[in-house]
C-alpha cells in the first residue's frame, strides 16, 4: 500500500476519487517543471502588414511569448508563428476587458508570405475600386 502526503499508509480507499480512477500512477514534482499548451482562441485582426498584425482578444497575451496563429485570408487559411511584441487594455466593459496586441510575424514559410501579400493587394485594389 501507499503512503499518502501525510504518512497515511491506508491505501487507496483515503485517495481522493480522482486518483483512484487513474490509469497510470502520477508523482509529486519536488522543485519545479514548466511548460506550455497551445490553445486555439478566437482573436479579430484589426490591422495586418506582411511582417505582423494588430489583434484583440479577451485575455492578455504575454510580451515576447511565441503563439502558433491561424489566420483565415480570404478563401486561404494560413498557419503561422507570431511573437507578441505588447500589449495593452484597449476597452473595459460591463462583464469584458479587451485587449490589444500587436503580433510580429516570425520566419513565415515563402507560400504563407505569398497568402499574405496577395491577401493585402487584394484589400488594397479592392478599395481602389470602391
Amino acid at each position: 500500500m501507499g503512503t499518502s502526503d501525510n504518512g497515511d499508509k491506508s491505501g487507496a480507499a483515503s485517495q481522493p476519487p480522482e486518483d483512484r480512477e487513474r490509469s497510470a500512477e502520477r508523482i509529486r514534482i519536488l522543485g519545479e517543471l514548466h511548460g506550455e499548451i497551445m490553445l486555439f482562441q478566437p482573436i479579430a485582426v484589426t490591422e495586418i502588414s506582411r511582417a505582423g498584425a494588430r489583434v484583440e482578444t479577451s485575455f492578455a497575451l504575454q510580451t515576447d511569448s511565441l503563439h502558433e496563429i491561424r489566420l483565415t485570408l480570404g478563401d486561404r487559411s494560413v498557419i503561422l508563428k507570431g511573437r507578441v511584441a505588447h500589449c495593452s487594455i484597449s476597452d473595459v466593459g460591463e462583464e469584458v476587458v479587451t485587449y490589444r496586441s500587436g503580433l510580429e510575424f516570425v520566419e513565415p514559410p515563402d507560400r504563407v508570405f505569398s497568402v499574405i501579400s496577395e491577401f493585402i493587394e487584394a484589400i488594397k485594389d479592392g478599395r481602389r475600386i470602391g
